[in-house]
């Protein structure tokens, strides 16, 4: 499953590159912060055809297709191209994430940046890895010894979005300084070690649990933005949950939290 997990993001991935800073014919999808391209649908499609010659009885979620329910305890959950507003853009923060659920649990997650070609992979119990090394132990430190991530979309509930917007003040005047790539990028930095924290207030199923599992199984977490575990309930319900979400090294995601 690995295999084939490493092959999918790397096809996927070079489909993106032929893609990549060209021009490009954009929707729009739920709101003005998300569209999608005919990259992201080509991409998808390679995914799910190397999935299903090898393994035609497991389930998948993916972000373009929806979920195909094969009542399987297996399901790859796909998202063909994160990032999409930077790739559209011509901007180089953008990758492919494939996960591998049993049942209700990240057993496997992968990260492609097809631009740097670099490959993050984790297994559960079996730690991380970028480009078949092992992955440094996160090491905690403080927020103001941090660069701390903040990526916020459109919404009209005002009281979250001000919610939000006071915890980012909170990081901007007590990190060292403050980023957002708004993508997979944010969250491998924090696997890294680069980011000492993230705060991400819209994603979705497939936007974190590959990252989650590789900041995990390198010694971070990723959590609600009360702090809580996050669970997964697979299914085609999960499709429309939005999972607000704080990743880091423990010291600064216990730091960011909004209680």
């Amino acid at each position: 499953m690995k295999d084939l997990m490493i092959s999918a993001l790397k096809v996927s991935g070079n489909v993106l590159l032929d893609f990549f800073d060209k021009p490009l014919e954009t929707k729009q999808k739920e709101s003005q912060s998300s569209i999608v391209t005919e990259a992201d649908l080509a991409s998808e499609k390679v995914i799910m055809e190397l999935i299903e010659k090898r393994y035609p009885g497991h389930s998948i979620l993916s972000e373009e297709c929806g979920f195909l329910d094969r009542k399987s305890e297996f399901t790859w959950v796909i998202d063909p191209l994160d990032g999409t507003s930077n790739f559209a853009s011509g901007i180089p923060w953008f990758g492919v994430l494939i996960t591998l659920f049993r049942n209700d649990r990240p057993l496997m997650g992968g990260a492609y940046l097809p631009v740097q070609d670099d490959i993050y992979f984790a297994e559960e119990g079996k730690g991380a890895f970028k480009n078949d090394r092992p992955l440094p132990e996160i090491k905690d430190r403080s927020i103001r010894d941090s660069l701390v991530a903040f990526c916020l979309d459109y919404s009209d509930d005002e009281a979250f979005l001000n919610k939000g917007l006071e915890t980012f003040k909170y990081i901007i005047r007590n990190s060292r300084n403050t980023r957002s790539t708004n993508s997979l990028v944010d969250f491998l930095y924090v696997a890294e070690g680069k980011f000492g924290g993230v705060m991400n207030l819209f994603t979705k199923v497939w936007d974190i649990s590959a990252p989650g599992l590789i900041i995990s199984e390198a010694g971070g977490v990723m959590t609600d933005i009360g702090g809580n575990p996050i669970s997964f309930n697979m299914g085609s319900a999960i499709i429309a949950e939005n999972f607000p979400v704080i990743a880091g090294n423990k010291a600064v995601a216990k730091s960011i939290r909004i209680l």
